[in-house]
């Protein structure tokens, strides 16, 4: 146990120390900050008002609202002679109505003269301020009640009662607060989270054994150590600087955000379109405020635990395995493609079935994956919003302690073999030989 933890403490501290560690996790918040201030000048940038001239011929009294970044003026001239002074007069492009010969026409062509391109969010909001003014204009001109036009609107609240049965064999409901759709972003994040996680830190692990073994320091260390201990201890290593790394960018990220914030004030409104109507405006700012409810919701007691338990359990798992192949391959580096492929295409697999498992989160399918270790690392932190049965989880759970014992023991096996061989290309097949090899 001793040296095994030299081994972690080795592995740990050689990583962190290196330049390299800390100028990638120093520059990654700093980037992502800048990124988001860059973003927010950008968009401020392009908030500069357009101020465009209006001939109205419709014969229709249509007063377009003004916005942030849209100033209408009507003008009195004609059409020719605006579209040649147009920019004399301090305007970026004209608007012409033409004339609507019947109210019943259900198409109005309006033409927008400029040298410079419309914005399509500028387009959209023309378009879409006509379209309501001359509805309103229709509906006054029918002379139909607004209350009851306004009463074939309906607005359809959908909630969900969870049933479920009592001890006693009564039937009991409950109220779902959860939401689907947030349910299914928070899945696809954390299975995205933990599928960036076993690739990256995966594979720093096989080349760190790759390196060893081209250097051939990893004869000198087997001397004193056995091969799996040294296996072992630089998974766990390698798995502490991740961590690491991951808990210092936690801090530093809403640190920085923070101070950024106070130094160059960031208005919200300029990351959104002006454009928006008030009910508009006011609708989103409901949405928001749902999505913030069903976030606090969820049954955060248990997902982040589960988290924690499947973000350790694969990265021991598929790391395990990324030690195996690396001990395995050579100087020839293109050997590591054939020989990650059967690692890395589970993974991708996992991915794709965490999509469809959020689509339908009690599927026979999803029962499957959320069980097989292969796939649960991802697939179950995927259906937890989605509240899947206790005993599949406890099920996946056994099944996840008993891979990683399992996957671990099995990759010791190839790697006390590999790890030594020199001259020779290793193929699948005796990567399964070597299994079976006796100490």
């Amino acid at each position: 146990m001793n040296k095994l933890w030299l081994i972690i403490q080795r592995e740990y501290l050689t990583r962190v120390k290196k330049r390299s560690f800390l100028l990638t996790t120093l520059l990654v918040p700093f980037a992502l900050i800048a990124f988001v201030v860059v973003v927010a000048f950008i968009f401020s940038y392009s908030a500069n008002q357009n101020k465009i001239a209006v001939i109205n011929d419709s014969g229709l009294e249509i007063k377009l609202k003004d916005t942030e970044k849209v100033y209408f003026d009507v003008a009195n001239e004609s059409l020719d002679d605006l579209k040649k002074t147009y920019q004399k007069k301090g305007y970026n492009g004209v608007l012409y109505l033409p004339k609507v010969k019947n109210l019943k026409q259900t198409e109005v062509r309006v033409k927008y003269y400029s040298e410079d391109q419309i914005s399509i969010t500028t387009k959209e909001f023309i378009q879409r301020e006509l379209a309501d003014k001359i509805r309103e204009i229709k509906i006054d001109s029918s002379q139909i009640n607004r209350a009851v036009l306004e009463s074939f609107n309906t607005d359809i609240a959908l909630e969900e009662v969870g049933l479920s049965m009592t001890e006693s064999g009564e039937l009991e409901e409950e109220d779902k607060t959860n939401s689907a759709n947030i349910a299914t972003a928070m899945g696809m994040i954390m299975g995205f989270i933990i599928y960036l996680v076993l690739f990256i830190y995966g594979s720093m692990v096989m080349r760190s054994v790759m390196e060893e073994k081209m250097n051939r320091i990893v004869e000198v260390m087997i001397s004193s150590v056995k091969p799996f201990q040294l296996m072992l201890g630089k998974i766990i290593g390698v798995g502490g600087v991740g961590l690491t790394q991951i808990l210092i960018w936690a801090i530093l990220i809403p640190t920085l955000n923070f101070i950024v914030s106070l130094v160059i004030p960031i208005d919200p409104d300029a990351l959104q379109s002006s454009q928006l109507t008030t009910a508009q405006s006011e609708d989103m700012m409901y949405q928001m405020a749902m999505v913030i409810e069903n976030v606090k919701a969820q049954n955060w007691g248990l997902i982040l635990p589960m988290f924690i338990f499947y973000f350790l359990g694969g990265y021991f798992i598929y790391s395990s395995m990324f030690a195996a192949v690396g001990s395995a391959i050579g100087d020839d580096l293109g050997e590591s493609q054939s020989l990650t492929l059967p690692i890395t295409l589970p993974v991708i697999l996992a991915i794709y079935i965490a999509i469809a498992v959020t689509e339908n989160p009690t599927s026979g399918l999803a029962t499957f994956s959320s069980i097989f270790p292969l796939f649960s690392p991802i697939v179950m932190p995927a259906r937890l919003p989605f509240n899947p049965p206790i005993w599949e989880i406890v099920v996946s759970m056994i099944v996840m302690v008993a891979s990683v014992a399992f996957f671990t023991w099995l990759s010791g096996r190839i790697y006390r073999v590999g790890i030594l061989l020199y001259g020779k290309k290793v193929t699948l097949r005796e990567l399964g030989k070597w299994m079976f090899y006796k100490d």
